[in-house]
């Protein structure tokens, strides 16, 4: 369940940088999407210590926004360099 739960945050977290950065087109927004969710997945089984499944803690769901963030940032970055070379 925590791990359905960190997805649905990421994914939420990789619309809302869609809507933030106006990006329209579809697959620029599921990458973001994707990105968010694995993100917070990520850092959220590392915060409960290889464990997402059994459950949320307090520290866990703040890691994983965390984790959502930097991950949407990163890619960010990279379609940055991308586009701009």
């Amino acid at each position: 369940m925590g791990l359905l739960i960190f997805l649905v945050i990421g994914a939420l977290l990789g619309w809302l940088a869609a809507v933030v950065m106006r990006v329209e087109d579809g697959p620029r927004v599921v990458a973001n999407l994707a990105a968010g969710g694995a993100g917070a997945a990520i850092a959220g089984w590392v915060a409960n210590r290889g464990s997402v499944l059994y459950g949320i803690t307090a520290l866990s769901i703040p890691v994983a926004i965390g984790g959502a963030l930097l991950t949407l940032a990163i890619v960010s970055w990279i379609r940055s360099r991308r586009d701009g070379a």
